[in-house]
């Protein structure tokens, strides 16, 4: 069976095109569905029902994973049944009509604008880690951009004269994206200070490697931790507060879907909740009959 999940995701890497953070996600899923597979004596996918993934999915929430892990969890193994069923490795999908949990409303965390400017004057740029610090946070800020595609860019997707940054998002779908001042002179300084670099991955470790998303995610949270008070401290914020300020400013839904990269206006709506819930603060701390 691992041979069969080994397969399966070599076919979403080479002819669907997923992306690294996907394939990861995906891996781990199945990992852990052939662990639940084995210590029931399952020995091949044709044995397993929907019973049977009713009871995997009812012990990932027995052990505290939460209703939009799941969701995805449920995604992947319909995909993979899927996969399998077109292969003849199953006569029929048991994913197919399994019903997703109910996923909760949660508003996204965001830092207001006070909080975005300290923690993007944070950064030591007289020094080369300083100047990297400051282009990744700049770019995450000034363009919203995904953790997966921050770290898939290239020196060479930076249009340094028409400032724009070509990005790849989720199903390799490309767009063109406009990097403010701020953030193409922290660029600069960083690319000009490894001798005007023009080729390769556009962030890079000290030994010359492209960064994985571990590591992005540790320097993003330590900047985090010491300008909020927020539960989540992972790059996503940064996009987070991206899409509230450009809202919060005036800025049109169906433009900020665009730069986001999300396939439905509903997806980029959730901000919306985040700006109606500011307004709703400011009425009550402001109006003398509130």
């Amino acid at each position: 069976m691992h041979t069969t999940v080994r397969a399966y995701l070599e076919h979403l890497e080479g002819e669907r095109r997923y992306s690294p953070h996907t394939l990861l996600a995906y891996d781990h899923d199945l990992t852990r569905l052939l662990a639940f597979l084995r210590a029931r004596r399952v020995s091949s996918f044709d044995k397993v029902d929907r019973n049977l993934l009713r009871a995997y999915l009812a012990t990932l929430a027995d052990g505290g994973m939460s209703r939009k892990s799941i969701a995805r969890n449920l995604a992947c193994l319909r995909s993979f049944f899927k996969y399998l069923r077109r292969r003849t490795i199953v006569q029929a999908n048991p994913a197919l009509n399994l019903v997703s949990p109910k996923q909760e409303k949660k508003l996204p965390s965001y830092l207001d604008e006070g909080s975005m400017e300290r923690l993007l004057s944070m950064p030591d740029r007289s020094t080369a880690e300083g100047r990297h610090d400051a282009a990744v946070l700049e770019l995450f800020y000034s363009t919203g951009v995904r953790l997966s595609e921050l770290i898939g860019l290239d020196v060479a997707d930076l249009d340094r004269a028409a400032g724009t940054i070509r990005v790849r998002g989720k199903g390799r779908k490309e767009r063109v994206l406009p990097v403010g001042r701020k953030a193409l002179q922290a660029l600069e300084a960083y690319l000009g200070a490894e001798n005007g670099r023009r080729q390769g991955p556009l962030f890079v470790r000290k030994n010359g490697t492209r960064w994985y998303p571990q590591g992005i995610s540790r320097i993003v949270r330590r900047y985090i931790e010491q300008v909020a008070e927020v539960e989540q401290k992972s790059p996503h914020i940064l996009r987070h507060s991206f899409a509230t300020h450009l809202l919060n400013r005036g800025a049109d839904l169906r433009a900020v879907k665009e730069l986001l990269g999300h396939e439905s206006l509903s997806t980029t709506q959730l901000y919306t909740h985040v700006s109606t819930e500011r307004l709703k603060k400011v009425y009550r701390a402001s109006h003398p009959k509130a």
